[in-house]
């Protein structure tokens, strides 16, 4: 059994963590911490865990941390950086579901994160965690950056094209929407179903900071340099992230279908859509689906490419077990078989 740390486990993604490694048939939960609710025990915090998870949480304590074999970091940016490096030293695999190792250069990590890297020294050793794209590094990582929610139904939509040589790299365009729960477990005035309730809008329209992580996943599993304009949304509704995804073909008598079909083959979290249908969110709701269509509208030669996840588990928790999965040899959809829920 993997004896399992959580730190930082009272938010959306610790508590789809929490639901998902209760029922993995190799992961024993040791730990899980969390300094505004020590003392008090999951099951009161979170009620549909009553029966499965009999721990409280308690202190973070880099001793009890370092008594595990995984620690995953489900906290706000800039945590994990701080308290990562001590239990590497001790031997302690970790995954961090935040931001804090998937920019590899510090100085882009402190323009769109606002502070300093600490333990910059890291980046190079952090494997990004996309089975999809990096599985075999993966599999002998003892540092995972857990990809963020946008980047996941990005990169994996575009990804297939770029490697093609099928689209111009100087003209890519993510439009992405994203439900409420992809801004936390907290109390914000921005969030309450009163302000986004019957509403639709675009935010960090500038630019967002996930915008660099996709064109470094782009530019590095690709080799080529690419030019993005990404733009996501908010939506009022919990969960799921839907991203249209526009390129310029080069070759138009590309057979598209067939690319995504070659590339995603074998791949047991991606569905590959016929043409014509629509990929929704629902669709993937609580699962660890990633599905995907290719299309093209009449003869402008642009592609169109749909990609849809839920966020909070493809997105984040479910794609963390998964990188735990390839890191401890065990079969990687192991405790990731749950269907997505309908309606």
């Amino acid at each position: 059994m993997i004896r399992i740390g959580i730190v930082g486990g009272t938010g959306y993604t610790g508590a789809e963590l929490l639901r998902i490694l209760a029922r993995h048939p190799e992961a024993s939960l040791s730990v899980i911490t969390s300094r505004s609710e020590s003392g008090l025990s999951v099951a009161e915090l979170f009620p549909h865990l009553r029966g499965q998870v009999d721990l409280c949480f308690t202190e973070p304590d880099a001793d009890a941390l370092a008594d595990c074999d995984l620690v995953f970091f489900a906290t706000p940016n800039g945590t994990a950086m701080r308290s990562a490096p001590e239990l590497l030293e001790r031997g302690v695999r970790v995954i961090d579901l935040a931001a804090d190792f998937r920019l590899k250069d510090p100085a882009v990590w402190e323009q769109w994160y606002g502070t300093p890297h600490q333990c910059p020294e890291l980046l190079a050793d952090a494997v990004y965690g996309l089975p999809e794209i990096n599985r075999d590094a993966i599999r002998q990582a003892r540092l995972i950056a857990n990809p963020g929610c946008y980047p996941t139904a990005v990169t994996l939509g575009f990804l297939p094209l770029l490697e093609g040589r099928a689209v111009d790299p100087s003209w890519l365009i993510a439009d992405a929407k994203s439900g409420a729960s992809g801004a936390g477990r907290k109390a914000t005035t921005g969030l309450l179903m009163a302000e986004i309730g019957e509403s639709f809008k675009a935010y960090s329209v500038a630019g967002h900071r996930h915008a660099p992580e996709i064109a470094q996943n782009l530019e590095h599993f690709s080799g080529i340099e690419v030019n993005l304009t990404f733009v996501p949304h908010l939506v009022p509704m919990i969960r799921g992230i839907e991203a249209t995804l526009y390129a310029r073909l080069t070759d138009p008598d590309m057979d598209l279908e067939q690319l995504f079909a070659e590339r995603y083959a074998n791949e047991p979290f991606i569905d590959l859509m016929p043409d014509g249908q629509h990929p929704d969110t629902r669709s993937v709701r609580g699962s660890n689906v990633c599905r995907i269509v290719v299309s093209r509208q009449g003869t402008a030669g642009v592609v169109i490419v749909q990609s849809v996840i839920d966020n909070l588990v493809k997105g984040a928790a479910g794609q963390a077990v998964q990188n735990m999965n390839l890191m401890f040899g065990i079969n990687e959809s192991t405790g990731l078989d749950a269907l997505a829920l309908l309606p």
